[in-house]
């Protein structure tokens, strides 16, 4: 689905890489969790696989198409972004999710937009909210309203920048839920950054670690070792199993 070799970005030609060499696989219907300390490149990596940010090296493919060579509108269709921060003005929430229909028509949306519209907002539980105003609703609600956005573009990959970074616990969990049923029931790719480790241990399937500009390593969450986390993050962590699970702790 998503093959990425030898990516390399800066932002000016005298300064240093951001990233230099990216390499990284991602399925249809994985999840896959980017790890690293803030400032590691994780949001410039979404950005050049967005086409918002130009590589000046190495290839970027879905399905075997050069993202690089593709339109925008081309390229919506095969990927969606969810951000962390959701501003979406005072338009109602079938606005908001028509919005992410526009690589579709034209300068108005037709009637086989609006029932698109209607569908996913069906799908995602929002239909009772349609002619809400989407400033109005709650930080998890707003971020449903943005996962629906992105969904109406019929996307193969989705891209979640720390999707629960502004959410409390309860809406964390409804968010990375409704991610995982995407990704099982639609056979979506998905791709995100997370924070909290043991949240991305908990939600994620494969596990790219970037430190230095490169990912140095690529595991799934079985083969996930202490040493990957405190070499990356510069830190000093534990491991440990509690019903069945990992949970990792900070070591004193």
């Amino acid at each position: 689905m998503l093959r990425i070799e030898n990516l390399c970005f800066r932002y000016r030609k005298r300064d240093a890489f951001v990233l230099r060499g990216i390499s990284l696989e991602l399925e249809a219907g994985e999840i896959g969790v980017i790890l690293g300390k803030n400032g590691s490149g994780k949001t410039t990596l979404f950005k050049t696989i967005l086409g918002i940010l130009s590589p000046e090296k190495g290839t970027l493919k879905y399905d075997g198409a050069d993202l690089t060579k593709m339109r925008s509108k081309e390229r919506a269709r095969r990927i969606a972004y969810v951000p962390q921060d959701i501003r979406f003005g005072a338009l109602s929430v079938m606005d908001c999710v028509l919005l992410g229909r526009i690589s579709y028509f034209g300068l108005r949306a037709g009637p086989e937009d609006y029932a698109a519209a209607e569908r996913v907002l069906r799908d995602m539980g929002l239909e009772a909210f349609a002619r809400r105003n989407a400033e109005e609703l709650s930080g998890g609600e707003r971020q449903k309203i943005a996962i629906a956005r992105a969904l109406i573009q019929e996307p193969g990959l989705m891209i979640f920048d720390e999707p629960t970074g502004n959410l409390d616990i309860a809406n964390e969990q409804l968010i990375l839920e409704e991610a995982g049923r995407l990704a099982g029931e639609k056979h979506i790719g998905i791709l995100c950054s997370l924070h909290d480790l043991n949240e991305a241990f908990a939600f994620g399937d494969r596990f790219f670690f970037i430190k230095d500009g490169f990912v140095k390593y690529a595991v799934e969450k079985e083969e996930i070792r202490e040493e990957m986390i405190n070499d990356t993050f510069d830190t000093c962590v534990r491991i440990v199993e509690v019903e069945g699970r990992k949970i990792v702790l900070k070591s004193v």
